[in-house]
């Protein structure tokens, strides 16, 4: 039995350790592990970015649930007999944000597939999600295609609405989404209009100075998704045509020209190294997560060189996810919470988007 037992010992002694974790299984740790809480209704909001519907707070409840039954506030209906308006505040009283871009709660719902029909707990009772498109509508106004703050709730109409649709806000007026989507998209044209300029001129870069494209939350990646998700329809792309194209030339320009920026820092500034890699993280997560997006709901086929775009921007978040991993910043993400909470939020919202952005490139899991 000994000599058994002690070869099994040595056996065991002797195995090769695990592998390390791969830069996906990494992001999606991470924003599974941090996002569940269900006292974050933002961070719970970004895990149903990867996981859909399928997403659970850590309390077990579906993280649509948690969120609706803890963060929904209801305003009753006037004397005119109108329905309530239901609202989520931008951010709690202790400063924990909830939607801190208008819609983003009703924009993750609808793209997590569930149907208008579904009913959330709240506690007066249940809410449809109809219910709650009805007061985005409701609160809608044109000029949020024209704002960086916009994207969320364009996104979400986008994905309710079909062309020729129209709605009456509650300032009485007639909102026409074709009108509102062409708007966003000469808004988006205007932002990255630095950017075409710079592709056209043959230029290596383009310098981030929150100009443009970059004054908008996310680098305006949100916005570009908004936009490039309303030509699944077909009348939209024959309307569209070059137009469109040209917005992803220059985003796939942008790549290069960023990336670039982010190595430069990296290599000058060693003691900012952690947020710089989760800059990156953020942007080429984005970056997979916008064409990856375009490509399965609008039928966007990439060229050759766009194709070889997106591989380079899978290189550099893997690149870049290790690096962070090598740092320690997953790991410390409760105690930066507490020291940088900007930077925490970031590690959790961005690993979400990152880890969607990758799989949408890959095999990605049952939603």
């Amino acid at each position: 039995m000994l000599p058994s037992f002690l070869a099994l010992l040595g056996l065991g002694l002797s195995a090769t350790p695990p592998p390390a974790p791969s830069a996906p299984d990494l992001l999606r740790a991470q924003c599974r592990t941090h996002a569940a809480d269900p006292r974050h209704p933002w961070a719970l909001a970004h895990g149903m970015d990867l996981d859909g519907k399928a997403f659970r707070a850590r309390d077990g409840r579906p993280a649509a649930d948690a969120i609706v039954a803890g963060f929904l506030h209801r305003e009753a209906p006037d004397a005119g007999g109108a329905p309530p308006r239901f609202y989520f505040d931008a951010f709690t009283a202790e400063g924990t944000p909830v939607e801190p871009h208008p819609a983003l709660q009703v924009k993750t719902f609808v793209l997590a597939g569930y149907p208008l029909t579904h009913a959330f707990p709240a506690p007066w009772g249940p809410v449809t999600l109809r219910d709650l498109v009805a007061s985005l509508q409701r609160d809608f106004r044109p000029a949020l295609a024209s704002s960086p703050e916009g994207a969320w709730a364009l996104d979400a109409l986008s994905h309710v609405l079909k062309p020729g649709a129209s709605f009456v806000n509650g300032a009485g007026e007639t909102v026409r989404i074709d009108a509102v989507m062409d708007t966003a998209l000469g808004t988006l044209e205007a932002a990255q209009a630095e950017l075409a300029r710079g592709m056209k001129a043959g230029l290596p870069e383009v310098p981030k100075n929150k100009q443009g494209i970059y004054a908008h939350p996310c680098g305006g990646l949100h916005f570009f998704q908004a936009v490039a998700g309303w030509a699944r329809f077909p009348q939209v792309r024959k309307a569209w045509g070059a137009r469109l194209d040209a917005q992803v030339d220059v985003l796939v320009y942008r790549l290069g020209s960023e990336t670039r920026q982010y190595e430069a820092a990296l290599a000058a500034a060693p003691a900012y190294r952690i947020p710089v890699l989760v800059q990156m993280v953020k942007f080429h997560g984005h970056f997979l997560e916008a064409l990856g997006r375009y490509r399965d709901e609008a039928g966007w086929k990439p060229t050759p060189g766009q194709a070889r775009a997106v591989e380079a921007a899978r290189a550099a978040l893997e690149r870049a996810t290790l690096l962070l991993e090598a740092t320690g910043a997953f790991r410390d993400t409760a105690t930066l919470a507490r020291t940088q909470p900007q930077l925490a939020l970031d590690l959790v919202g961005d690993a979400c988007h990152a880890a969607r952005g990758w799989d949408l490139w890959g095999a990605p899991p049952a939603r």
